[in-house]
């Protein structure tokens, strides 16, 4: 595991915990010698993370469109800086340049990010580790609704174990090193037709 791609909020958020949070997981990915790749945003919780990672001397990937790098909002100081032209090439930078991913809370654009790697990791298109930091319970009703999804046959039960919730960034990064992508040999049950 040399470089982690994350997915969180650009806003701060309601809770200390959350800052708290974000800056303990830079640390805990220094002190591993591992690498930042994220949305290369100079705000939120995206900027306490990587502001403490270039602390400590680690390498720091920012992938951002132009349409954002124009309202300046990219970090200044960061190792290097690639920008897209569009939100699908800047995912797609990010989830080649990672070998795994940790999710801390946010928005639309976070759930969007961690639902695609998601979908991927179910489809067969990558076996990347995906480790969820359910800060203060942030995540409750995410598990559930994954919870939800198997009870309904939606979802089948080994794609829900992609997604690995965990309470601490230590616990996130033991994942990433320890986890075993399941062996999925379909993604969908049999088709039933009911004008049988």
């Amino acid at each position: 595991m040399k470089r982690v791609c994350l997915f969180c909020s650009s806003n701060i958020g309601a809770d200390t915990v959350f800052r708290e949070t974000a800056k303990e997981l830079g640390k805990v990915l220094a002190d591993n010698n591992i690498d930042l790749v994220y949305g290369g945003a100079n705000v939120g919780l995206m900027k306490v993370v990587a502001t403490e990672m270039l602390r400590h001397g680690r390498k720091v990937t920012g992938i951002i469109t132009e349409f954002l790098a124009k309202k300046h909002l990219t970090q200044p100081d960061i190792t290097e800086l690639i920008t897209v032209q569009t939100m699908h090439q800047r995912k797609a930078k990010m989830t080649e340049l990672a070998d795994g991913f940790i999710v801390l809370p946010g928005g639309y654009g976070t759930l969007e990010e961690l639902f695609e790697i998601l979908t991927g990791g179910q489809l067969s298109f990558h076996n990347k580790p995906v480790a969820i930091i359910n800060v203060n319970g942030y995540y409750d009703f995410l598990q559930k609704q994954l919870e939800r999804m198997i009870s309904e046959k939606m979802l089948l039960e080994p794609h829900a174990g992609i997604a690995n919730f965990v309470k601490t960034p230590q616990q996130a990064i033991e994942i990433l090193k320890e986890f075993e992508y399941p062996v999925i040999e379909k993604w969908i049950d049999d088709i039933i037709e009911d004008n049988k």
